[in-house]
């Protein structure tokens, strides 16, 4: 009986250790959708051994055609290290489904594969948001510096006359598809500051905002909000930067300027700089085509006790200059914050993610140009940073990260980084680097380096990932040189300020055809297959910053609008 006892409680325990390995699948939700991007949340229990894999195709509700995207990243539970507070997150599978239309209902089908047991499919639909408009029928009504209402109804635009409106606080809300605007048409409508804690549906367009010493728009509590095609000039230009932040808000073609200046004294995180261009906490939150200049961090989230669902936030197409510490501060984002497509010159360090809180959060085509410090700064033991696509271009280190604590579950493919000479100089008490090609310093066992191209320009070619030779860890990695430019010039020195550069690849160089397919990622390519870094070589450069205004067609009688 005894040795049965025994052989029953064997038993268990292999069936237990079975169990842990096997995924139990739980809940899938798609949280604050983007209105080009949407988030999907597959929470699970199980799969210890993280072997799990769920695949990802979408279609247009109605549509016949499916299209692949990639795989959900497998998030296992977590905790922060080192944050106050301490931040947790759940055992799942995470992911994005990237550059969709607006206002589109899709349909999307994952699979779920675990060779341990417990695969499972589900379907489920979901629906981009509108860009921000005003109604169609909005009705508009004049005002003037001594005659700005302090209420409107919805659905109203508040046609602004020229003049200083001083600072502005609106004291009604907008609704649901129908919001309450305030436009100037040509800019010529001044405010010291625009207050819009606490609201819902109120869009500012085409004001200009002078606050140097101050806030230029505050967004605390507002949800659903935007500001665009406006002009400020501030010490913090727009910011929601205690929970619970802002939501769904939209920040969009608007010119930015600080007063931090480039110079080797402002530099850094202790450097004599001030002031931050975008800056907010909350979910769903869009900041895009923006032209931001001459801030600490030009746009950041928020860290630590100011975190509050740092969730489903994009961050596109925007032109930076002048980032004394961060061109983008990304930290402690949970999960699927997309930093796409953005232009960052004469910055400290380029992208920051200090640290990741479980993943994913996606760095994908970015491009960085005259750095003294860091393109990456997956610092504080970040987890779940994805790191595609990306070009660099920068004194000392090329792809360089200088963690003391490890990152971890990062994935990097597709990047593009040269290094060269440091100039001698520490920028801001900190060193660029000796001129290595690549210098991770410190990663967990969970990362995953491929397919990535660096070289140096006037240094010795010297490339590591973890102490370890750069080929070692990248079976598939390219070494390249400075000719993998075209009429670029190297930023030595740093200072002054540099205009932005064009580092589209050289046709025939080593990146080119040489990069791996990622679905949803670098479906558009070229050649026989993508090309390493942000650009695919001879297409068109991107719109960075404010993009052309489009007249819009003449608005009929009021009478002729069905309602």
């Amino acid at each position: 009986m005894r040795t049965h006892s025994i052989a029953l409680a064997a038993l268990s325990l292999v069936v237990a250790a079975r169990a842990q390995n096997r995924t139990i699948p739980g809940e899938v939700t798609t949280p604050y959708p983007t209105i080009h991007n949407l988030a999907i949340e597959w929470t699970i229990e199980g799969d210890d051994n993280r072997d799990g894999v769920v695949r990802v195709r979408y279609r247009r509700a109605g549509d016949d055609a499916w299209r692949e995207a990639m795989p959900l990243r497998r998030v296992p539970a977590g905790r922060s290290q080192g944050t106050t507070p301490i931040f947790t997150w759940d055992n799942k599978h995470s992911g994005s489904i990237f550059d969709l239309e607006p206002d589109t209902p899709y349909e999307i089908q994952l699979r779920l594969e675990d060779p341990d047991g417990g695969s499972a499919e589900r379907t489920v639909f979901a629906r981009t948001r509108p860009e921000p408009r005003a109604a169609a029928d909005a009705a508009l009504r004049p005002a003037s510096p001594g005659n700005l209402p302090a209420t409107a109804e919805p659905g109203e635009i508040i046609l602004l006359e020229p003049g200083s409106y001083g600072s502005f606080r609106p004291g009604s809300d907008g609704e649901p598809g129908r919001p309450v605007v305030y436009r100037s048409p040509d800019g010529s409508a001044v405010f010291q500051s625009v207050n819009l804690d606490g609201r819902r549906w109120i869009y500012l367009e085409g004001l200009t905002i002078i606050n140097r010493d101050g806030a230029g728009v505050t967004l605390n509590g507002a949800e659903h909000c935007a500001v665009r095609r406006s002009k400020i000039q501030a010490t913090y230009g727009v910011r929601a930067s205690r929970p619970p932040g802002c939501a769904n808000c939209y920040i969009a073609d608007n010119v930015l300027e600080g007063v931090t200046p480039w110079t080797n004294e402002a530099m850094g995180a202790n450097g004599a700089n001030i002031g931050e261009g975008v800056q907010m906490t909350g979910p769903g939150n869009v900041i895009a085509f923006n032209r931001v200049k001459g801030f600490r961090d030009c746009i950041s989230t928020m860290e630590d006790t100011n975190v509050h669902q740092q969730i489903s936030i994009d961050i596109y197409n925007n032109d930076i200059y002048v980032g004394a510490d961060d061109g983008i501060e990304a930290d402690f984002c949970f999960h699927n914050c997309r930093v796409l497509r953005n232009r960052i010159t004469n910055s400290f360090t380029g992208l920051s993610s200090q640290p990741g809180l479980g993943g994913p959060a996606y760095f994908i085509r970015n491009v960085m140009y005259n750095l003294t410090y860091v393109p990456f700064k997956l610092h504080r033991f970040s987890q779940g940073d994805v790191v595609l696509h990306n070009t660099t271009l920068k004194v000392g280190d090329g792809m360089a990260c200088f963690a003391g604590q490890p990152f971890d579950f990062a994935f990097f493919r597709n990047n593009l980084s040269v290094g060269g000479p440091p100039g001698g100089v520490n920028w801001g008490g900190f060193g660029a680097g000796s001129g290595r090609a690549a210098e991770i310093s410190a990663h967990g066992p969970n990362s995953s380096f491929d397919y990535d191209a660096v070289g140096t320009f006037q240094t010795p070619f010297v490339a590591r990932i973890g102490g370890r030779d750069f080929f070692q860890v990248e079976p598939h990695g390219i070494r390249v040189d400075f000719g993998v430019f075209e009429r670029v010039e190297f930023p030595l020195p740093p200072i002054p300020e540099r205009l932005a550069a064009d580092l589209r690849p050289r046709a025939g160089s080593a990146v080119i055809d040489a990069a791996l397919r990622l679905p949803n990622v670098n479906d558009d390519f070229r050649g026989a297959g993508p090309d390493i870094g942000a650009y695919e070589a001879g297409q068109a450069l991107p719109i960075y910053g404010p993009r052309p205004e489009v007249t819009p067609p003449p608005r009929p009688p009021r009478s002729r609008i069905p309602r």
